[in-house]
């Protein structure tokens, strides 16, 4: 309404402000009207032109208008007539000249037109900018610079934990804090304290991320346009991208347990499949097991590993890396290093698995077998996934990754596991307390073999008085059918309940 006041054809009528309410509206269209009867016709965000000269009570007509969501009101010649329109909430302007009114809505008519057509071929070209960056598969880094671009503004993508994936020209000083207090919309808008305007990113049922804006536009409309637009080529991104991927762990998983299964491949024929998977040429590698096995369901294992294997491609491209990763069983996915140097062994493996526990929200169990040869890897593989297996049980988790001699009695037990005569034994050393199964007495067993029999240390432990553990003991004593002061018996129980622990 402020553009239209400045129009010289209407400053040529000599315009007075009656009602200064809502100058700063935008209008959609205009129309003349002389009664309430066409005031229904009405959609919204008009301009009116009346003369006032079939309505009897102005104050009643104007409110209508506004009602009917009119955006402003113009009346010709008020010749003698005074208006207490001021608190009606709409703008209304008197023109003291005699005017056409065709003249003013010709002028607005065009303005408004070029304004549409310009916002068409704005929104065709941005169409055109972002098919053009799908068809050539750019990145996500690459439509945000772009997006950034188009909007001459600052533009955030992140995920949903507020971590940024990549962004151009924004302050991201504290950018986790600030972001943590503007809400994920399901739709494009502002939220929250910062006021920024996003838009969701990912198909509706499985968002990974927001578009962001974080400052003042003078154009929330252009910019919403954009972001939705760069929206879908994200999600389209990270779909294609995906597809390709999949292929790739596809037929890295496929050609590790090919190899693994212990075909007659040559070294040439080995080193030439790997490498065409991205494995880098080296005189060394070393095989890795890495396992988020848990509880979870076999959708939930899946999906996990499906995400660590993008964390480890992503990791190796960080540090130059060229591996060969794939899912070698629901839970454990398998990993050749390449080494420029056996002496490097350590402080490849030490960087490696630091990165990748920064990348990941929980502890992983990573198990390492001998490095060697590119064939030796592949096999020792096996190897690394049963320390992998072992490593979950272990007492303590003091060390980034293990190797087999790592893991001493578990190591040996967890390769007894299938072994009769070791289960034979286990059994016969705590039938007394597996028929039926008495966990605190187990419990208890665990707790006295930890301290070396120590009685007054594990009263302390226990927060038990010695009368009542030196009771529990002997009943304990009794139901095993053995003295626990035994140096010999504390070790064949010893064996015995690790084995049980592990596989019983």
């Amino acid at each position: 309404m402020n553009e239209v006041l400045q129009l010289p054809v209407v400053q040529a009528a000599a315009p007075q402000v009656l009602c200064g309410t809502g100058l700063e509206a935008q209008l959609r269209w205009v129309h003349v009207t002389e009664s309430t009867e066409n005031i229904d016709l009405l959609l919204g965000r008009e301009l009116i032109l009346t003369t006032l000269r079939n309505v009897s009570d102005v104050r009643a007509f104007i409110t209508a208008l506004r009602n009917a969501g009119a955006v402003g009101v113009i009346i010709e010649e008020l010749t003698g007539m005074a208006l207490d329109v001021a608190d009606l909430g709409i703008p209304v302007i008197a023109l003291r000249n005699t005017t056409r009114f065709v003249s003013i809505t010709e002028v607005i008519h065009q303005k408004l037109v070029a304004q549409q057509l310009e916002a068409l071929q704005f929104s065709r070209r941005v169409h055109e900018i972002y098919t053009e960056l799908s068809l050539t598969e750019a990145n996500e880094a690459q439509i945000v610079t772009r997006t950034a671009q188009l909007l001459d503004a600052p533009v955030v993508l992140e995920d949903l934990r507020h971590h940024v994936l990549a962004e151009s020209g924004a302050e991201l000083e504290s950018w986790i804090d600030r972001s943590k207090f503007v809400g994920f919309l399901e739709h494009t808008g502002r939220a929250g304290a910062e006021n920024w305007l996003q838009t969701p990113v990912g198909a509706v049922r499985s968002r990974w991320g927001r578009l962001v804006i974080p400052e003042a536009l003078e154009d929330d409309d252009r910019a919403a346009l954009v972001l939705e637009r760069a929206g879908q080529a994200l999600t389209i991104a990270r779909l294609s991208g995906r597809d390709q991927r999949e292929l790739l762990y596809q037929a890295r998983t496929s050609t590790l347990h090919e190899l693994q299964a212990g075909h007659s491949y040559t070294p040439k024929e080995i080193a030439i499949r790997t490498q065409a998977l991205g494995l880098a040429a080296a005189p060394y590698y070393v095989p890795v097991v890495i396992s988020l096995a848990g509880s979870g369901t076999p959708t939930e294992t899946q999906l996990a590993d499906r995400a660590l294997l993008d964390v480890l491609d992503q990791l190796a491209d960080t540090l130059h890396l060229g591996i060969l990763a794939g899912s070698l069983k629901p839970g454990y996915l398998g990993l050749i290093l390449p080494l420029r140097a056996r002496e490097l062994v350590d402080w490849t493996l030490q960087g490696f698995t630091r990165r990748l526990a920064e990348q990941l929200r929980a502890p992983a169990a990573i198990g390492v077998g001998t490095e060697g040869t590119l064939a030796a890897s592949i096999a020792g593989l096996e190897e690394a996934a049963h320390v992998a297996q072992i490593v979950p049980h272990l007492p303590t988790r003091a060390q980034p990754y293990y190797r087999f001699a790592d893991l001493r009695l578990r190591g040996v037990l967890s390769a007894m596991g299938a072994d009769p005569k070791m289960r034979t034994f286990a059994l016969a050393e705590l039938s007394g307390l597996l028929s039926p199964v008495d966990e605190p007495a187990l419990e208890l067993l665990e707790l006295y073999l930890a301290h070396g029999g120590n009685k007054s240390a594990l009263a302390k432990a226990g927060y038990l008085s010695r009368p009542t553990l030196y009771a529990r003991l002997a009943k304990l004593e009794t139901k095993l059918g053995v003295q626990l002061d035994s140096a010999e018996s504390r070790a064949s129980l010893q064996v015995a309940l690790l084995w049980y622990r592990m596989h019983g």
